[in-house]
């Protein structure tokens, strides 16, 4: 009876053995009879807008030992140090080993330089083709492009964000093998293809890029300063049509042995840093005033309101707030809104501010995407930096009203500034228009316009493009006037932040600016940091604005509107 229970019981563990575990045990069987070569997928396109190219994948190689195949070591090391740049005695402890079936030499080489190898004719040696990714311009778009490691993953950028539609899928080469390793007289092989990855179109339009990317690099030489920054947006899609910050880094010859110096120069600051944006958070304060008086908010001001104390100061919880001139020989005295933003008058700003009180002016906040990401299909977004509600004093609040006391990302400006003059839509921005298969052409995902939420009226954002347009006609905007064209904007000349305290010299001089002003569809940031000399916006920042615009309607042949 024992006899019998004992043989049942050997009987149902074969079975359970067979049937559980067969698969498993049949793969661990294979592969102690067979040795993979991998078959790297090439990594998908970045195209442009367009279909111009951005980045690329080239065939490159990598170099692969079997050990137990290799006849002269020695000889082999020598040859492939050589040849590949790499230390000899690495080479050769690699081809030496013992216990493993397969070690990598070197990856990513040139086809050049596989041809060496191949010439060379080493036992145990094996080239096996690879994508070796290749960025067309070098430097050109760099911090929105992002780079790979040298595995071919995405690290930063466009790159990393859409890595899972790039990255394709490996395929391998199976060889029958003996238990040491070595490949079997008549042993079969067996090709398993890799499928390469899909094509990712941009929103960027790089003849514009370039534009912005020239104006960064003129900007760079003549004011001298840490960076110069600059976005183009279309208002009515949230489409990004460029985006640019100098310096840069060479994609093809990136410094990855000076981490600290890669990652400063790759990042992409325009959304990732936060500054005070200055005057032209004006834009904000304004819309807020016209929108809430034509609610009927009774503390609201309208657009013929005369503001009164034109002395071009005031005393808010015993802090003095001045205007940026002394307001002599009446100098911007009986100003309404449009007069203050065509002077760029901070006290009246402030007035606005605290009559409308913390709750509406954090609203509008909110409203128009400030304190919180916008959203672009990019890793590394901040929310910038607000004061929480309950905590703002009538001292913050007045100084928010003017740009001051919050942070803003270069982005969350441009996207504020789009919904005052597009209509009054707040957009949400997007880089990547569509991802397809680069062999049948077919659309795998689509990305189009999304608003976030109306964050004011259409007769309001009207009001306030025709405000900005007077800026630039006659303010301090006037160095981004285009004679035919109907340009609007707004400049900002903000101190910086050094360790918690007022740098003395230390400024970002901005200027946002959107044309044409009656129907608008281009927006321009363009930010300087720090200027050497000059330091004022409408000095600094406007002519290169204007030098875009200029260049858009020439590219896009637009004609006059008067």
């Amino acid at each position: 009876m024992a006899a019998i229970f004992l043989f049942s019981v050997i009987f149902l563990r074969l079975g359970y053995i067979q049937i559980i575990w067969g698969k498993d045990l049949q793969a661990r069987a294979s592969e102690q009879w067979q040795r993979d070569l991998p078959l790297r997928a090439y990594r998908g396109d970045i195209v442009d807008t367009n279909g111009s190219l951005l980045a690329t994948t080239e065939t490159g190689y990598s170099v692969y030992a079997r050990p137990q195949s290799v006849e002269n070591a020695e000889y082999a090391a020598e040859k492939l140090s050589e040849i590949l740049s790499l230390e000899y005695q690495t080479v050769y402890e690699k081809l030496t080993k013992r216990g493993v079936s397969e070690v990598t030499v070197k990856r990513q080489i040139t086809a050049a330089k596989a041809e060496e190898v191949r010439e060379c004719n080493l036992e145990g040696i094996y080239l096996a083709s690879e994508g070796l990714r290749s960025y067309v311009y070098g430097d050109f778009l760099s911090q929105v492009l992002g780079f790979v490691s040298f595995d071919g993953t995405g690290q930063t950028g466009i790159e990393a964000y859409y890595d899972k539609y790039l990255q394709g899928l490996n395929g391998m080469l199976l060889t029958e093998t003996d238990l040491v390793g070595d490949e079997l007289e008549k042993g079969g092989t067996t090709y398993i293809p890799s499928v390469n990855g899909l094509t990712v179109t941009l929103t960027i339009d790089a003849v514009i890029q370039a534009i912005a990317e020239n104006v960064l690099e003129l900007a760079m030489y003549q004011q001298n300063p840490q960076a110069a920054r600059c976005i183009v947006l279309d208002v009515t899609t949230g489409e990004v049509l460029a985006m640019a910050s100098k310096p840069s880094v060479d994609l093809n010859d990136l410094p990855r042995d000076d981490i600290q110096y890669l990652m400063k120069y790759s990042k992409n600051t325009l959304l990732t840093d936060v500054y005070e944006p200055g005057s032209t958070f004006k834009i904000l304060t304004a819309s807020a005033c016209l929108e809430e008086y034509r609610n009927g908010n009774p503390k609201a001001f309208s657009a013929e309101h005369i503001f009164g104390n034109s002395s071009g100061i005031r005393i808010v919880d015993g802090s003095k707030i001045s205007c940026w001139t002394k307001h002599a020989n009446g100098k911007h005295s009986n100003q309404n809104l449009s007069d203050a933003l065509n002077n760029s008058c901070n006290p009246i700003f402030t007035d606005i501010a605290l009559s409308l009180g913390k709750a509406t002016m954090y609203d509008y906040l909110e409203k128009f995407g400030y304190g919180s990401a916008t959203g672009i299909d990019f890793s590394g977004e901040q929310s910038g930096i607000l004061v929480p509600e309950t905590a703002v004093t009538n001292g913050d609040l007045a100084r928010i009203g003017f740009g001051q006391t919050i942070a803003v990302t270069a982005l969350q400006l441009c996207m504020a500034t789009a919904a005052a003059v597009n209509g009054g839509l707040l957009m949400k921005p997007y880089l990547v228009k569509e991802i397809s298969d680069p062999v049948s052409g077919q659309v795998v995902k689509r990305f189009s316009p999304t608003v976030v939420n109306r964050a004011i009226s259409e007769e309001t954002s009207r009001q306030i493009a025709a405000m900005l347009k007077r800026v630039v006609d006659e303010g301090g905007g006037k160095n981004a006037k285009i004679e035919g064209y109907q340009v609007g904007g707004k400049t900002g000349t903000a101190q910086k932040f050094v360790d918690g305290a007022l740098a003395t010299g230390k400024y970002v001089s901005s200027f946002i600016g959107f044309f044409p002003a009656s129907s608008p569809k281009y927006l321009v940031l363009m930010i300087v940091d720090e200027p050497q000399g000059q330091s004022y916006g409408s000095i600094v920042a406007a002519p290169y604005a204007g030098t875009i615009f200029r260049e858009i309607i020439n590219y896009k042949n637009i004609m006059p509107l008067e």
